[in-house]
């Protein structure tokens, strides 16, 4: 990754605002290159942050950026700032630490009470943005969960995380997990509420007891850590299928805890439940297959498949959290129905809520 960030404290007018102020004359600035002309046009369907694509001319040549700033909805700007924060530090203090593919950072900036932020990415077309609602295929899941052994290998239980700054969650200790667990039922009443009859029965029921074991969830098992995404599913990763890779992409949520949670996140919302049940065994032996390979030691299968089972309740926290704090749009609720429910099927196939209580 070719990155050059700066620390937060930046000055406001170094970083654009709106799609308005990422002009030629500021592109030029930050990259130290001269261009022309620039076309700035909104992607992907954010929920929490805008993302736009940049075409640049510069000498009869044609260049593509990403740039991302935050929510151009003030009251969403404000709920997700930490969010913020958090994508700034993980580009620039963790994201060369790590093995996970990530695009090219060549600006990253933020001000100090983290109003306004920007991310300047290499453009990573002609790889497209996988399909939260339509799911994805066992083969594009193998790239995904080997991307992810990336993330977690190189610095597995490293004990530097638990002082990283800049993460949405930390490791949690009692007190941080009641809190969240008290949160967590305010957020289930909102996506009960919000999305209605379109929860089946069996998912709300589901739902509601996962809500009630969110706290001693998060301080029990094994103490195995490291940073997480925290919100690695497809629709915020890059598929190129000529190349056979996968980008990582929206670092917004990093966390500490443990790593399976990812791994459950990602296997129980983006594929189909038969797919899943038919493939989660191989693709969590692929998993722990590439975390050995990164170094990862005392760490058996079995342990693995265990931390799987029990990392499913990421799925709840964060897909109730993300519903009752962010923007809402007709094809953010799609998604976030269609991961409800492939995820609390894999809680009852994989029974999850068991597993916890004998934990505790």
């Amino acid at each position: 990754m070719t990155a050059s960030p700066r620390p937060p404290g930046a000055r406001p007018d170094s970083i654009p605002s709106s799609p308005a102020e990422i002009t030629a004359a500021w592109l030029s600035s930050v990259m130290d290159e001269q261009f022309a002309s620039v076309r700035v046009e909104p992607v992907g369907t954010g929920q929490t942050a805008s993302t736009y694509r940049v075409t640049a001319e510069s000498c009869g040549s044609t260049r593509t950026f990403i740039a991302k700033l935050p929510s151009q909805q003030q009251d969403v700007r404000e709920r997700v700032a930490l969010g913020y924060r958090a994508e700034h530090a993980f580009y620039t203090r963790a994201a060369d630490t790590v093995s996970v593919p990530l695009p090219s950072v060549y600006y990253c900036d933020i001000t100090t009470d983290a109003s306004q932020f920007v991310l300047l990415m290499s453009d990573s077309a002609p790889a497209t943005q996988g399909d939260q609602i339509r799911g994805c295929s066992e083969a594009d899941a193998l790239l995904a969960v080997e991307a992810l052994a990336g993330l977690h290998g190189p610095r597995w239980c490293d004990p530097a995380w638990l002082s990283f700054e800049g993460v949405t969650m930390p490791k949690a200790d009692a007190d941080f997990a009641r809190g969240m667990g008290e949160l967590g039922k305010v957020a289930l009443d909102a996506v009960l509420s919000g999305l209605g009859d379109r929860i089946g029965a069996a998912d709300r029921e589901t739902l509601t007891a996962s809500a009630a074991l969110f706290e001693p969830w998060l301080i029990t098992g094994p103490d195995r850590f490291c940073l997480l995404h925290g919100d690695y599913r497809l629709d915020n990763l890059l598929f190129d299928p000529a190349e056979s890779t996968v980008t990582v992409v929206d670092w917004q949520t990093i966390t500490i805890g443990l790593p399976a949670r990812d791994l459950a996140y990602f296997l129980g919302t983006s594929l189909s439940p038969d797919l899943r049940a038919t493939t989660e065994h191989s693709l969590v032996s692929a998993y722990h297959h590439r975390l050995l390979a990164h170094g990862v030691t005392d760490y058996t299968r079995a342990d693995c498949w265990t931390d799987y089972r029990l990392g499913m309740l990421q799925i709840p926290l964060l897909t109730t959290f993300g519903y009752a704090f962010a923007a809402t749009t007709d094809r953010g609720d799609d998604a976030m129905l269609a991961m409800i429910h492939r995820g609390c099927q894999a809680i009852r196939s994989l029974q999850t809520l068991e597993l916890i209580k004998t934990l505790d």
